[in-house]
Parts: C-alpha cells; structure tokens; sequence
C-alpha cells in the first residue's frame, strides 16, 4: 500500500458519513499527523488527531471560517453531497437550487476558500468526489450539480497548476453508503474507493476511476451519441432514482 500522507495535514468534508469516515481513518492509517473532519453536526472521534469541525456547505460564510480554523491543511477532500429522494430535473426549482447550493455551489466555495491555505502549505492537493451521474442520462439534479463540478474540478485544475496544487476528481457509481442504501444495485466498497483515492494522491494522478462500470462508461464517452444514449439506457433500465 502506498503511504502518500506521512505528515500531511487533511479535512475532509462530509466527514460523518460513510464515505466520509472511511477518509478519515485511511488518512490516519496512511501517516496524516492531523485530520479535521468537517460537517454540519460535529460528532465524538477519540482520537486525538482527529479535530472535528463544523461546516455547512449552504452557508456563505462557513467555509471562510473553516478555512481560518485549519489553517496548516494541505489535502483538501471535497467529499459532502446530497441525492434528494424524489430528485428530478423537471421537478420544484427550489429542490434543484437546494441541491446545486451543496453539490455545487458549496464545494466550489470551499475550494475557493482553502485556495490560499493549500498554496501557502506548499500548493497542496484538492480531491473533488464526483460521479458517474455526471456522465449519464438520469433526469436528475444531482446528476447536473455533478456534471457542473466534473467540468469546475476541470477548471480549478488549470487554474490552481501556478500554485502546484494537485487536483483530483474521483468519479465513481453506487458505493455501499447509507446514501445509496434506496437503490437495490450492485454497489463498490466505500473503503476501496478511499484507497484508490489516497493512491492518486501518491502517484500524482488527476482522476481516479473507482469501479468498473465507471471504467466502461469513460472508455464509452467517444461513442457517437445515437449509439451512446441507447446503450445507457439499456444500461440503466428499471433504474429509477
């Protein structure tokens, strides 16, 4: 196992779900001497190197304030997000904003308020969680706040290279996470996905592919859209979020 943290200071966003936790620890078990584990409700860690902080990602002043609370971090995971049950892109605009506020506009703010803390820790690393949602055709909020950050994560990568940050998007399917416990379909490991990430961490990789149908669907992508969209929907037939 590669161990790319050994000393490194991280926060990870939406620390208290599944996907969150597993960031957590593996980052402790990979050398991070501190991990500040950020969300809406703080939660008991015993363990001394784990320092919990308050964060939502809809207030406009959090994340400055997160930004001034942990400023020694150079690791930078952009892990909170929501999939509304009842998510459509033709359903209440205020339901869409809710979304794209969190998945959106509220990871983006953070990015942009831990911009300096990275550069001043020597340029850093920002891990954005995406989705295959972002690539496929399902009407749903979630899957166009996850296309927008997919092409923002793009972005932040040009932008932020002066300051040598390393900008990962991981894009992944269903992972087993109280989350996606609705669906019924086949779900990747949480802890896999984590170590995947914190490998790309180690070898300088801009995107991780975390399971194998995200593999499929990227090597897919050039497909011509009449052939593409028809196979998706085979793909995804009965799936209804």
């Amino acid at each position: 196992m590669n161990k790319p943290l050994d000393g490194r200071t991280v926060l990870v966003t939406g620390a208290n779900g599944g996907l969150g936790e597993q960031f957590v620890r593996q980052a402790l078990e990979r050398g991070a001497s501190r991990v500040y584990a950020a969300a809406r409700t703080g939660k008991p860690w015993n363990d001394a190197r784990i320092r919990p902080l308050t964060l939502d990602l809809t207030s406009p002043d959090d994340a400055g304030r997160a930004a001034e609370a942990a400023p020694d971090v150079d690791l930078l995971i952009n892990n909170a997000a929501i999939a509304p049950a009842g998510d459509s892109i033709s359903g209440p605009e205020d339901e869409l904003r809710r979304t794209f506020e969190t998945n959106f506009f509220g990871t983006l703010r953070v990015a942009r308020a831990f911009t300096p803390v990275l550069a001043a820790n020597g340029g850093g690393t920002l891990l954005n969680i995406l989705s295959t949602a972002a690539w496929i055709n399902v009407p749903t909020g979630y899957g166009a706040s996850k296309a927008a950050m997919w092409s923002a994560t793009n972005a932040l990568r040009v932008e932020l290279r002066a300051q040598g940050t390393q900008v990962i998007g991981l894009l992944v399917g269903m992972v087993d996470t109280a989350m996606s416990a609705r669906w019924d379909v086949p779900k990747v490991n949480p802890a896999d996905v984590v170590a995947q990430a914190y490998d790309a961490v180690a070898d300088g990789s801009i995107e991780v592919l975390a399971d194998e149908p995200t593999r499929g669907l990227k090597a897919r992508l050039n497909t011509r859209a009449e052939e593409l969209y028809p196979w998706l929907d085979e793909q995804l037939a009965g799936f209804v979020p």
